[in-house]
């Protein structure tokens, strides 16, 4: 049999602000301040008295208002209240829906989406859980789920794949802290206990270093791509000229340049800071693309595919074929950076600026609204003309 309706409506339930609010029969909306929904009922336990005497009056989680509607919230306090007028504590008693590990992982992917700052973070988000957690415990209620279960999923890769490892822990964790939030699970979460007591052994974390040109090769490097007709070399030169991440300048379109200005700005969900930038257009940089606008494609620089972004690969294929050694295309970045604090005795941050790096702290970055445009412009045209002078060039380009 079915319960009666109450106050609340679906409504209601979705938009609520925080604190408790009844339904009737004893069955509560709870709205936390940071928008977590969850249901529960207060029953009275026949027989059963506190410690003045008085009827004891108990709060039963009934699931995230999420997963659990209005109308299941409303069945199972039903079925609360019969077992407390029986006088069975419906803590032992009662039969609850317990959603699996992999249940949870899938809404709290979902529930996340609008805050990441590109489609793809959130896929590797999910794919991770999907590969290396959801085999092993995926299918298991997310109640159950203690410091061995975890350690299944941890061990195995902790130390072959350290880094994925550390950001699986992290995403166990958020979802069992969901879980908890909604009132599927209760006490220390298992990925906190396992970091404190350092069951796992410490790893030491070597970073990464991407091979790059040194900058007195730079000029000859430039003079042999200059003679290539192919896209994969105008793609890499103008990679070189700006400094920018090679995904940034594969993917540029051509309503992000301002031709008059000079100007191209990359916007904020392509930027690996999800923060807008502009980028000055050097006269070498401007050749570059003006060449390629004839061809009246989606992408600047496009592929073997019509309106398909060039294969950054095909940069990489044709850097290491020039400088025959395993130097990469990020490492250009580097090599501009070492230039601009070795030759051009820059600023550090009007360098760091040019690499779109975050610089100072957050409340520094809160204050210094400027991008410091105009000295950047000044320092990428003294690089341009470097890597592209006659004088210059010559060397062996590694």
């Amino acid at each position: 049999m079915a319960a009666l309706g109450g106050k609340l409506t679906k409504k209601l339930v979705e938009n609520l602000g925080p604190g408790r609010h009844g339904d009737g029969n004893g069955l509560y909306l709870v709205v936390d301040p940071s928008g977590a929904r969850r249901w529960i009922v207060r029953v009275v336990v026949k027989g059963q008295k506190n410690k003045k005497g008085a009827p004891l009056r108990t709060d039963f989680g009934l699931g995230g208002a999420d997963i659990v509607t209005i109308n299941q919230a409303r069945d199972r306090a039903l079925e609360y209240r019969r077992m407390a007028k029986q006088g069975l504590n419906p803590r032992f008693t009662a039969t609850r829906e317990i959603p699996t590990f992999e249940e949870v992982a899938q809404q709290v992917h979902i529930e996340r989406m609008p805050t990441w700052k590109n489609p793809k973070h959130g896929q590797q988000w999910i794919n991770t859980l999907r590969d290396y957690a959801f085999p092993k415990i995926g299918r298991m209620p997310i109640d159950s789920i203690g410091q061995p279960e975890v350690l299944m999923c941890l061990s195995p890769i902790w130390t072959e794949k350290h880094e994925t490892a550390r950001r699986l822990s992290q995403r166990i964790k958020i979802v069992l802290d969901v879980a908890r939030s909604k009132g599927f699970r209760s006490g220390e979460n298992p990925v906190t206990a396992i970091k404190d007591a350092q069951v796992l052994p410490r790893v030491s974390a070597k970073p990464k270093h991407h091979k790059a040109v040194r900058w007195q090769n730079m000029p000859g490097l430039f003079e042999v791509l200059s003679t290539r007709d192919g896209m994969a070399a105008k793609a890499l030169m103008f990679t070189a000229l700006s400094a920018a991440r090679t995904t940034e300048v594969l993917e540029m379109r051509w309503d992000e340049l301002d031709v008059e200005a000079r100007l191209w700005t990359c916007p904020a969900e392509r930027m690996k800071t999800g923060v807008e930038h502009r980028v000055p257009l050097t006269s070498p940089m401007h050749s570059i693309v003006e060449d390629l606008r004839a061809m009246n494609s989606e992408f600047v620089f496009e592929g073997q595919k019509r309106n398909r972004p060039l294969s950054n690969m095909s940069m990489l294929m044709l850097l290491r074929r020039v400088t025959k050694g395993d130097a990469t295309v990020h490492g250009l970045r580097s090599t501009f950076r070492d230039w601009a604090s070795e030759v051009a005795n820059a600023p550090r941050e009007v360098a760091e600026m040019c690499l779109a790096h975050r610089v100072g702290s957050d409340v520094e970055r809160a204050y210094a609204r400027s991008d410091l445009l105009d000295k950047r412009r000044a320092l990428m045209e003294r690089w341009s003309e470097f890597i592209t002078s006659d004088q210059n060039a010559g060397k062996q380009p590694c």
